[in-house]
């Protein structure tokens, strides 16, 4: 079981940043966010684990509220990045559906939908377990989901121009629903004063998990679960809890 191998953004991690910061990406508010459920949830909750870290952006803000964090990330240009950008904190390389730390943590996240990656209900079922078997008693885990299948749009066309510094990226993306998945195509066009311009091409397939199936991979790990929507545009949230 594994998870899809990483487009090659994932292997540009710089930028990544450019793109996300350009669109205005609230890492601060997101943890701000989290931080406020996990309490809720477990309101001694003092250590985390951020699984997809990426290059630890919601992380640096999750250092500042718990004891005790660490990422995990499937592509290891992201996890290079993070571990140079939060000294001290642990970040690994490994796939969130098997993998073993050795630890145990208060809380887990999953954001930026990263779960879709996961080919199959299989893997994620795996997932779930991966998860409850980082948790301590009492331990709360957050997931973000992709698009539920009756909410996603095939055609969909998203673009960005995002200048910074030196790049300027311009991405473009169109989505398509195939077997059981969002199949969205992304064409990137970078420019610097020193190399030129560069353009590449991604495909991320995302898969399109039913509620019902997020539910019964939180179930069948041990974890009770519950859907939540926030404040902003998006899937909403799954919090599962372990009992104490």
């Amino acid at each position: 079981m594994a998870t899809r191998t990483p487009p090659g953004i994932y292997h540009r991690a710089e930028l990544y940043d450019v793109i996300y910061r350009g669109r205005g990406k609230d890492y601060h508010g997101d943890a701000r966010e989290l931080v406020k459920i996990v309490k809720e949830h477990n309101d001694t909750a003092s250590s985390l684990l951020d699984v997809a870290c990426g290059t630890g952006k919601h992380l640096r803000h999750f250092a500042e509220e718990f004891e005790h964090v660490a990422g995990i990330d499937l592509a290891e240009d992201m996890v290079r990045i993070a571990a140079r950008a939060l000294p001290g904190v642990p970040v690994h390389h490994g796939d969130m559906a098997d993998f073993d730390l050795g630890t145990r943590f208060d809380a887990i996240t999953c954001m930026f939908s990263s779960i879709g990656y996961l080919p199959g209900v299989s893997e994620l079922d795996s997932a779930l377990r991966s998860f409850a078997r980082h948790l301590n008693p009492g331990g709360v885990v957050v997931v973000e989901p992709w698009w539920f299948p009756e909410k996603a749009i095939s055609g969909h066309v998203v673009s960005d121009l995002v200048t910074e510094g030196d790049h300027t990226v311009s991405r473009i993306s169109h989505a398509v629903l195939a077997d059981n998945a969002h199949r969205m195509e992304v064409h990137y066009v970078v420019a610097t004063a020193g190399q030129g311009i560069e353009h590449f091409t991604d495909t991320h397939v995302l898969a399109l998990f039913t509620r019902a199936q997020y539910e019964h991979a939180f179930t069948s790990a041990g974890l009770a679960v519950e859907y939540l929507t926030w404040d902003k545009p998006g899937p909403g949230l799954f919090v599962g809890t372990k009992a104490r």
